[in-house]
Formats: structure tokens, sequence, C-alpha cells
């Protein structure tokens, strides 16, 4: 029993070491310039180590199998970078004919499978780390999104609850998707992705306070959509 009792303790001891070297590979940037030239590198690496499956989904590289090794990397589907630092792809032969532009206001329902991630620097390398759900109908609901804040909250909805919009929205997912059109689904038809938006964490939230839209921190993290939008209809 005492021998039971002494393995269970060194586990435990071991996970808790493990955890508190996961907390101590990511050390903060002192400078929010630094963070946004990791955000940058990370986003690179991303573009070029993953593509799309046959319904539009990011899928990785493999490492060690080499059947994927055809497909056609991100990096090579006509990235286009705003000024903001967000990156965009409009998959081919994946868009509406003609669509819907959407309005800045819209009510838009989005279905995506969206990702949080770091970009960390390690022994001269930058790579996004941790990569978290943000928001994931594929994998959830199966239907999609409704009208999110992160697109648009109204002036009114804002200052009732004592904050600026800057605190719901996105910037940088709000300023790509009109780059985008809508379709016009219902939301029990199947998906297939139309493109994908890569927020760094300058046009997320950066280091400033936000709507709990996740039970974890998003500070000076990135996000990838990966998404379609279902249909877009002016707010009355």
């Amino acid at each position: 029993m005492k021998k039971l009792f002494l393995y269970t303790c060194l586990v435990l001891a071991a996970v808790s070491c493990r955890k508190e070297d996961d907390v101590e590979a990511y050390k903060e940037p002192e400078n929010i310039e630094t963070q946004n030239a990791y955000d940058d590198q990370a986003i690179q690496k991303y573009l070029e180590g993953h593509y799309l499956d046959d319904r539009g989904l990011i899928v990785p590289f493999s490492a060690t199998d080499p059947a994927d090794d055809n497909n056609t990397k991100l990096s090579e589907m006509n990235p286009q970078k705003l000024s903001s630092g967000v990156v965009y792809i409009v998959r081919p032969n994946a868009q509406p004919d003609p669509g819907t532009a959407i309005g800045s206001t819209d009510i838009i329902r989005i279905m995506s499978k969206t990702y949080s991630h770091l970009a960390v620097e390690s022994n001269g390398s930058v790579s996004f780390t941790s990569p978290i759900a943000f928001r994931s109908s594929v994998d959830g609901t199966g239907v999609p999104e409704v009208d999110p804040k992160y697109y648009f909250v109204s002036d009114s909805e804002a200052s009732n609850a004592g904050k600026t919009k800057d605190y719901y929205e996105i910037e940088g997912f709000r300023e790509a998707l009109q780059h985008f059109r809508a379709f016009n689904m219902d939301d029990v038809d199947n998906y297939n992705m139309q493109g994908i938006i890569i927020v760094p964490s300058r046009a997320v939230f950066a280091r400033d306070s936000y709507y709990p839209y996740v039970n974890y921190s998003m500070r000076n993290r990135s996000l990838v959509f990966n998404f379609q939008v279902y249909k877009t209809t002016p707010r009355p």
C-alpha cells in the first residue's frame, strides 16, 4: 500500500512539473512590437505547413507520411495580406455565384472551425503553439453560428454595458470578411468552406480587455478562421 501511495505521489509530482514547465515555456515579450513580429512570422510558417482537404478544412502536412506531399500549400493559394497584418485566402471554386455582399452591420450566419494560437519563439524559430478552439460549429452544433458579437455589436448594446465596440468586435475579422460574399443556404445544408482569415493578435484583442468568448486568456492570441458564410441579411 505504501509503495502504491509513493508511486502515485511521484506521478502527480511529475505531472505537476510538466505543467510548470509548460507555463515557463511561454515568456510574454516585453514590447508589443516583438509580439507583432512573432505573429507575422508564425502566420507565414502556418501557411507553409498546412493545406485544405476536399471540403475546405485546414489540415497540417504530415512530417512522416509523404501521401499528402502533392497537396497545395496555403502559401501557394494566393494569400492576401492587409495593412493590419490580417491574411485571407479566397478558396478557388468554392465561392457563391454571384453571392451577396456582406454589410458591416449585417446579421451573418457563419459555419466555422476557428482556433486561437500563440506565436512563440523557441531556439530562434517562431511558430504557432497551443491551439485552442475559439469557435467550431463544424465539430459542435453542426449548424451556423448566428449574429456573433465578434463580428458586430451595436453602439447602444456596448454603451449600455459600459463598454466600447472594440471590447466585443474582432477588428481584423470584420475587415477581411468584406472581401468575401455570402451564400444563400439553409442552416441544415452541408458545409464547403469558402476561405480562411488569419488574424494576428494585434487585430484580435492584443493585450486589451475583451468580451469573455472563451474560458481561457486571449491575450496575445491570434485567430485562424476556417469558414463559410451561409447567409447575410441587413440588420433591421
